[in-house]
């Protein structure tokens, strides 16, 4: 059975910047969950952030940019480059030890981001881009999916196990 590396606050748990979640429910991700097949793990709070912590956002380009060490992850006063590397290398170890070889992470987050992330300037604006631990996965040859994907998620799903 194929595990599914699953951002916490998609599968309920408070444990977005502002101590909210933003679950998903009904259809395949129901099903997943009562599969068991949801392995539930938050980057940044695993990296070491509070919650609630201050907004972060990813400056000089995205999380591609802040693996290869030309961008970083700041908040409104602090640089927290090094939790949000450490959240997605711990990501990649909990998705390697659950052999999972797919995540459904959320749209935005600079660590989870799959299409798009704020652009570091703190005014609500995005630009095409990953977050860093969606980057470290895809590298790693993890599938990564959004929340707004999941019947692509469940096309790749049905194909790795039929």
């Amino acid at each position: 059975m194929e595990r599914i590396l699953v951002s916490s606050c998609l599968a309920g748990r408070p444990v977005r910047y502002d101590g909210a979640a933003k679950p998903v429910s009904g259809g395949p991700f129901e099903r997943w969950r009562a599969e068991g097949r949801l392995v539930p793990f938050c980057p940044e709070v695993s990296g070491g952030l509070p919650v609630p912590r201050p907004a972060a956002e990813i400056v000089g380009g995205d999380g591609g940019d802040v693996l290869d060490g030309t961008a970083r992850v700041v908040t409104g006063g602090a640089d927290v480059t090094g939790e949000f590397l450490r959240g997605a290398r711990l990501a990649l170890e909990a998705a390697q030890r659950s052999g999972a070889r797919l995540a459904l992470l959320k749209e935005g987050s600079p660590s989870c981001g799959g299409h798009r992330v704020y652009d570091g300037t703190f005014t609500g604006a995005s630009v095409p881009g990953s977050g860093v631990t969606t980057a470290l996965l895809r590298r790693s040859g993890i599938h990564v999916f959004t929340e707004d994907e999941l019947d692509a998620l469940q096309a790749l799903l049905n194909d790795l196990e039929n």
